[in-house]
């Protein structure tokens, strides 16, 4: 690691940076330090931050920025998980704002360094694969990329004294999260050319008349903030540490898994509703307002049922019949998070630790294009691994071409801890 900051000859046609933001107090997390030196399970903020930067396939140069009084200390930290990937990092001093401390990242990058992310060291678990995306779309459309997740909180505006004013129309909020994604040459002039400060970079750039597109973010892409979500931290990563143990290091993964390495177990769920004019359409955890909704025991949630069939048959855990029967007054109208939520406990109380989910909705109605990220999002949020929808049709055969109901069908991969894989 170059001692002044500056990259070395090593990067030299490296046309990808990050610059990481670790400058900041952390005063509401109320640990005695600046946030990305607070320990979460025995490893910095910053040094679990850095790890899923440094698994990228990608060649990338590394500056993170810090309080001027650590950069010693931060040089040696960084140095220590970069590794044999070391002269591709740096350290700098941050400055008296986070628009500053990102000002003096940009200001070392190397010469051939077209495509700049700015990622948040609060957001330890950012996985890789987000730094990928966003950097391929930066790539792809020539314009700023910041990832995002849809707003599932019912959300008010009020005015100075509490009264609410009225309901913001969700379906157009999106949560920001980062790495966020800029050519190179536009954000180093747009940083040259602010005048004011911006919540975040997306926000500069946008104010230099540049555009923003926003791509699926990461649930497990959470910001550390307040000593709950550090709490919240210290589960995951306590969790991942003892799935990890007595693996080989090749084999680590995402903190999400929980238990990869151990042995995987697939389940299929099905689920089918007639449509009911009679009551509201809820799917996959959204409520579709104004739409015919589906008759059932319980909200008639085909997707969320089917993804529940799926993990009790992954876990060897029967069926939603056999563990919530319709004869069972606690489960009527009940919604389907209800399930989802009773459900994981089932699993994580048999050892069993959800991989990802996969779902199909097939029919007619309701047109899940426009929602389909904010229902991924909201099944993600419940399930805690990631989840895919996708959709299709019929061609006018059978009840669901006829438009009388609805048909999910959903498959779950699980790990089952302290069972290893079988040998070949």
């Amino acid at each position: 690691m170059p001692a002044d900051g500056t990259p070395g000859d090593v990067l030299t046609g490296v046309g990808r940076a990050v610059v990481v933001v670790a400058a900041g107090s952390g005063t509401r997390l109320a640990q005695g330090r600046p946030k990305a030196f607070v320990p979460v399970a025995g490893r910095s903020i910053l040094e679990r931050s850095l790890e899923s930067l440094f698994a990228s396939a990608t060649p990338t140069q590394v500056v993170v920025v810090v309080p001027a009084a650590l950069v010693t200390e931060s040089e040696a930290l960084v140095a220590s998980v970069a590794g044999h990937a070391a002269d591709y990092a740096s350290v700098v001093a941050g400055g008296a704002s986070r628009q500053a401390s990102v000002a003096a990242g940009l200001a070392v990058l190397a010469p051939d360094v077209a495509t700049v992310l700015v990622h948040d060291c609060a957001r330890p678990f950012t996985p890789t694969a987000q730094f990928d995306l966003v950097a391929g779309t930066v790539v792809a459309t020539g314009g700023g990329v910041v990832p995002g997740l849809p707003v599932s909180d019912t959300i008010k505006r009020v005015s100075s004294d509490g009264s609410v004013v009225e309901t913001v129309d969700r379906a157009e909020l999106v949560a920001m999260q980062t790495p966020q994604g800029f050519p190179r040459h536009e954000l180093d002039a747009a940083y040259a050319a602010a005048v004011a400060e911006h919540t975040d970079d997306a926000a500069l750039f946008q104010a230099a008349g540049h555009d923003v597109v926003v791509v699926p973010g990461d649930p497990i892409a959470f910001k550390i903030t307040t000593p709950w979500d550090l709490a919240r931290a210290e589960t995951i990563a306590a969790e991942a540490g003892r799935a990890d143990s007595g693996r080989e290091p090749a084999d680590a993964v995402d903190p999400r898994l929980l238990g990869a390495g151990t042995a995987l177990r697939t389940g299929l769920g099905v689920d089918v509703h007639a449509f009911d004019d009679a009551s509201e359409l809820h799917l996959g955890l959204l409520h579709f307002e104004g739409q015919p909704g589906l008759a059932g025991h319980s909200d008639g949630d085909a997707v969320a049922h089917a993804v529940v069939d799926a993990l009790l048959s992954a876990a060897g855990l029967g069926d939603i019949g056999s563990s919530f029967g319709t004869d069972d007054p606690r489960f009527a109208g009940a919604s389907g998070e209800v399930f989802l939520s009773a459900t994981l406990e089932m699993l994580t109380r048999a050892g069993v630790y959800v991989v990802n989910v996969a779902v199909q909705v097939i029919g007619n109605r309701p047109r899940l294009a426009a929602r389909r990220t904010e229902m991924e999002a909201r099944l993600m949020e419940v399930v805690g691994a990631p989840v895919s929808v996708s959709a299709t049709t019929t061609d006018g055969l059978g009840f669901t071409g006829r438009g009388e109901g609805v048909t999910a069908i959903a498959t779950a991969l699980v790990t089952e801890v302290g069972r290893p894989r079988p040998t070949e």
